[in-house]
């Protein structure tokens, strides 16, 4: 039976990775991100776009987004992605 709330080491839904990544994970693709200054958004539109993925219930984990499985740190830094939301986009 698996528990309604994945702790530290559970898998994840669709493969056999652990659901969980450390912020240095994500901070090192960020930092490989702003090497790449045109694909990104700056950082008031990413800050905005991050409150909302914040305040989405479709966030897991606390870095997860539900629909598309991202990281949600990394998909609001892409100026070429929106937010996956069926029914559209929680982004502005």
């Amino acid at each position: 039976m698996q528990a309604a709330h994945p702790g530290k080491g559970d898998p994840c839904k669709g493969c056999s990775a652990s659901v969980h990544v450390a912020d240095a994970q994500i901070e090192r693709v960020l930092a490989k991100l702003s090497l790449h200054a045109d694909d990104c958004v700056g950082d008031d539109r990413y800050a905005a776009r991050l409150a909302e993925c914040g305040t989405c219930p479709s966030l897991q984990y606390g870095t997860t987004c539900a629909h598309c499985g991202c990281f949600v740190r990394v998909r609001a830094k892409l100026a070429a992605k929106s937010c996956p939301q069926p029914g559209g986009s929680r982004w502005a």
